[in-house]
């Protein structure tokens, strides 16, 4: 299993990738419920580098982005899971609604964000640039939510 780590870890563990001259790819999310388009992305975001870094959304973060009742899965559990997929090397919890301030830290090789952006419209992407790195978009098209997983939950179990 990956490590969790905090992000004086993540800065140490980025630059000895660096020193060993691994190709740093970051990923994002919140991964609330994670779903088979998760694994798709960080399968993809892996394929572009020798060393995955996922970024995930804190508890916090995630109620900020999503509004009340998410997470559905606290942040711990979260870091667990995402830790626990073969691609990822390292999770690092953030509390920010963006990276930027983890990319300009860190200074990824690759920004990888998922298909529901373009690589115009990634918000860190100013930041990405800016500390030498690239943006790309990665995984399958965008078929899958958390807010349809829970949507179908709730059709099918409510009552």
């Amino acid at each position: 299993m990956a490590p969790r780590c905090s992000l004086e870890e993540a800065l140490r563990l980025a630059a000895t990738w660096r020193a060993e001259g691994k190709r740093i790819v970051l990923a994002n999310g919140c991964f609330d419920l994670l779903h088979v388009g998760h694994v798709r992305y960080l399968q993809a975001a892996r394929a572009l580098g020798d060393v995955l870094l996922v970024a995930l959304n804190s508890d916090a973060s995630v109620r900020r982005l999503k509004g009340q009742g998410r997470p559905v899965v606290a942040e711990g559990e979260r870091a667990e899971i995402v830790a626990a997929l073969r691609p990822v090397d390292a999770v690092v919890v953030f509390d920010e609604d963006t990276v930027d301030s983890l990319v300009s830290r860190l200074r990824p090789d690759v920004q990888a964000k998922g298909t529901d952006y373009t690589e115009d419209s990634v918000p860190e992407r100013q930041s990405v640039l800016g500390a030498g790195g690239r943006v790309a978009i990665a995984g399958d098209p965008k078929e899958h939510s958390s807010r349809d997983l829970i949507a179908a939950i709730l059709q099918r179990f409510a009552r």
